[in-house]
């Protein structure tokens, strides 16, 4: 009698953690039970709390844990393991079961929750191996005793919390907590739709919204059959036990949580969409994952032989270069799927449509923003002109003028100006378009043009492009849908179809008006046509957009991620201080929130340090860098580790990152990379960079210095708006709350803010 075998991802999070010679063991196992899981020598029997789940020997020591799921076609037995521990942690209340929501298996492990709520609820834990009690395992809890205060959840019944998907043994655990730390305990290790359900609930979330945001994300159509355990594996996400499983478990669990999706990602990332889609949530929720398995999702339905139909891109460079070796390791049992998608920044694609249209001799060097508004500058002092700031009319000009493709001074007239805050006159909006018709023609005749003008120009490419395609596919319908192929000359054949069926935009809040235009034409419009994903409290570019007024219907297929993967408690409730009571919108004409965001980490409360000076500051912070250093140069068995790439300094200024790589290089002999648009810049112990180079990266310990009022926010940068255009003072400080929210977020275990002389006002007081 053989077995087919498969791993829970709770048994592969718990194999990860063993010792080699266990995992070796376990392989071992693995084989024998496959070829016979009757062996006398497995020593399989069922527990007598709970006969679903029987209990092998791995050997003297250790114990596997596994549930019978039917039979295979072909007469082989089908088992899932379900945990792997030492025998002394093995107890007769386990629980497996399907849940009646999702219909996946669901396994439930007692022994980690806390004695007093245990007690409360009147449940006794019972070794399986008695004999080893000795050996100090947790003793069974007294007879119930009546709560001292009133309970976490005290508004909700056990019927309530059945219907939302929590798992039945947690029910009556779940109402007799009183605490934050009891209830935490509680779902350390509860399956994930309980998890959601009893933080969601604990958050006051109304359950109406708990029912909505996250029960009926994963709940399926068809009934659930509770005791069909065959076809409720089918819905479980596991793993085959074969010769592949070795390397990845030898990798460690950081690899599997970097690509783990939960339920409800799943659920996001395999729906058929009717047209555009988007996924919001606040830092470390999985945005970027999802958009990972999104891409592999679409690339898997897709035929050979296309040319990259599907494109992947983000706004920066250095976050392209992450999503595509992310990619690259997600791929990486298929890696021809690689072939099917194009993974390019924004502003590179743009480039490319430039040059595929270009004329000869008519290149243009492209200078960034500053070197433009440097530029402006000049242009306004040469012509005397004080009636307007150089930062308005750029903002003007990009936002409004190149957003809209407006080509003349009546349409401008007429333009939609929301969000500008500034209102201005007929007379006043003929002086700015007179200006930027000035400053367009400097720029011209220096053979020069900004990101932005490329990518209008690429836009209005692109556009034409796709109305040519429509109005081929038009003549091609009247005459019979015959193909046309045969009339084109070369440059014709560019026009048979758009360049990508399926598109994913990660940190799409960051891309100008002219970029959402540019990719809505590259793609017909239908089903799974774009795929979003993004957080507007994120922005740190001042690049805000409509995007149903660019043509991108997302409304009515939004969804939010609400659990962080990434940062602590205890880091997340200080960093949500920093956005607190701010609007942020929702990339349309609505706004977004962060409520219900919450963590199921824990670590140390953050730390907030205040100096007189800034040599003071530098000082500590050579101090707190040694520390960490120490800390992390042995891993959590004792063995020596390279600590490189662990620890990061994140500054507001550009001046300071200098000053912080040079005093913690020169003084306390401590090296450093510095983070650049192309990613860390040699292979110094300590990473340092400005805020903006955080986006898309986590650091274990993570360190934020010259935090001080007057550098954020840059206080010479925006007092000026105060008075003359308030409107704009708020976008500048949300901007700069975001960056600092940004930079927090970073931080995974650990983290210290600390500032000279005034602390800045975005600090939790």
């Amino acid at each position: 009698m053989t077995a087919r075998l498969s791993l829970y991802p709770k048994a592969e999070q718990e194999l990860y953690k063993l010792d080699r010679s266990v995992k070796a063991t376990f392989y071992d196992f693995s084989d024998r039970f496959r070829q016979n899981p009757r062996h006398v020598s497995l020593k399989l029997r069922p527990l007598k709390g709970n006969p679903k789940i029987h209990s092998a020997w791995l050997d003297d020591s250790y114990r596997v844990l596994l549930t019978r799921t039917g039979t295979e076609p072909n007469g082989d037995e089908s088992w899932l393991v379900i945990a792997v521990r030492h025998r002394r942690a093995v107890y007769e209340q386990l629980s497996v079961a399907v849940n009646r929501v999702t219909g996946e298996i669901e396994f439930v492990d007692l022994s980690t929750v806390g004695e007093s709520a245990l007690r409360r609820a009147g449940i006794n834990l019972t070794p399986a191996e008695p004999e080893d009690v000795s050996a100090g395992t947790t003793q069974a809890t007294q007879p119930q005793q009546p709560a001292a205060t009133e309970a976490l959840l005290a508004g909700y019944t056990a019927e309530q919390l059945s219907e939302l998907g929590v798992a039945e043994p947690l029910i009556a655990l779940a109402l007799a907590v009183t605490t934050s730390e009891e209830l935490d305990q509680l779902v350390k290790n509860a399956p994930l739709l309980s998890q959601d359900v009893l933080y969601g609930l604990a958050a006051q979330m109304p359950i109406e919204d708990v029912r909505a945001e996250i029960t009926a994300r994963v709940a399926i159509e068809e009934p659930v059959d509770t005791d069909d355990f065959t076809t409720a594996l089918a819905r479980t996400a596991v793993t085959s036990v074969d010769e592949h499983v070795a390397a990845a478990i030898e990798q460690g669990d950081f690899r599997a949580w970097k690509y783990f999706l939960h339920p409800t990602q799943a659920r996001l990332v395999n729906r058929d969409y009717s047209g555009e889609a988007r996924v919001s949530g606040g830092p470390g929720t999985g945005k970027t994952i999802v958009a990972l398995h999104r891409v592999h999702h679409l690339a898997k339905q897709l035929p050979p032989g296309q040319n990259k139909p599907i494109l992947l891109t983000t706004f920066t460079k250095n976050l392209t270069t992450d999503l595509r070796n992310r990619l690259a390791s997600l791929l990486e049992a298929q890696p021809e799927l690689m072939d099917r998608v194009d993974i390019v920044h924004i502003d590179q694609l743009a480039s490319r449509v430039l040059g595929e249209n270009a004329q000869p001799g008519r290149t243009r060097n492209r200078i960034d923003d500053k070197v433009a508004l440097a530029e402006l500058r000049t242009m306004l002092f040469e012509l005397d002109e004080r009636a307007w700031e150089p930062e308005f009319l750029m903002e003007e000009w990009e936002q409004v003028i190149l957003g809209q493709s407006i080509p003349t001074r009546s349409a401008y007239f007429q333009a939609r100006r929301a969000g500008r805050g500034r209102p201005l006159t007929r007379p006043e909006r003929n002086a700015v378009w007179k200006l930027i018709e000035q400053f367009t023609t400097r720029l011209d005749k220096a053979g020069m043009e900004t990101w932005g003008q490329a990518s209008e120009r690429a836009a209005r490419y692109e556009i034409e492009r796709a109305a040519r395609i429509t109005a081929r596919q038009s003549y091609k319908d009247e005459l019979g849908a015959q193909d046309l192929r045969h009339r084109d000359d070369g440059s014709g054949m560019r026009y048979l179809n758009h360049r990508y069926r399926h598109i994913v935009i990660d940190e799409a809040q960051d891309l100008r008006p002219a970029h959402w235009k540019m990719l809505r034409a590259m793609v017909a419009s239908g089903p799974n046509d774009m795929f979003i994903t993004g957080d507007t409290h994120q922005r740190i570019y001042d690049n805000q957009v409509a995007l149903s007024a660019l043509g991108i219907k997302i409304r009515g297929r939004s969804s939010r991620l609400t659990l962080s993967y990434r940062t602590t408690k205890e880091i997340l409730a200080e960093a949500l201080k920093v956005v607190d009571n701010q609007n942020f919108d929702d990339l349309d004409d609505g706004t977004d929130t962060l409520n219900g965001y919450r963590s199921v980490l824990h670590g140390p409360a953050p730390q907030f340090v205040h100096y007189d000076t800034w040599q003071d500051e530098l000082e500590g912070l050579a101090t707190t860098m040694r520390a960490w250093h120490e800390e992390l140069a042995t891993d959590p068995t004792g063995a020596p580790r390279d600590p490189r790439g662990l620890v990061a300094i994140a500054v507001a200024e550009r001046d300071k990152v200098n000053e912080v790589m040079y005093y913690l290089t020169t003084k306390a002999h401590i090296t450093c990379a510095e983070l650049t648009k192309d990613g860390p810049r040699g292979d110094g112990m300590v990473h340092v960079g400005t805020m903006h180079r955080f986006k898309g990266l986590e650091y274990q310990k993570l360190a934020i210095v010259a935090a001080s009022d007057g550098i954020l926010p840059r206080t010479a940068a925006v007092e000026a708006y105060r008075t003359q255009d308030p409107a704009r003072y708020e976008r500048e400080l949300r901007k700069a709350r975001a960056l600092l929210f940004v930079a927090t977020t970073r931080a995974r275990d650990a983290l210290t803010i600390s500032w000279h002389g005034k602390p800045s006002p975005f600090l939790p007081s």
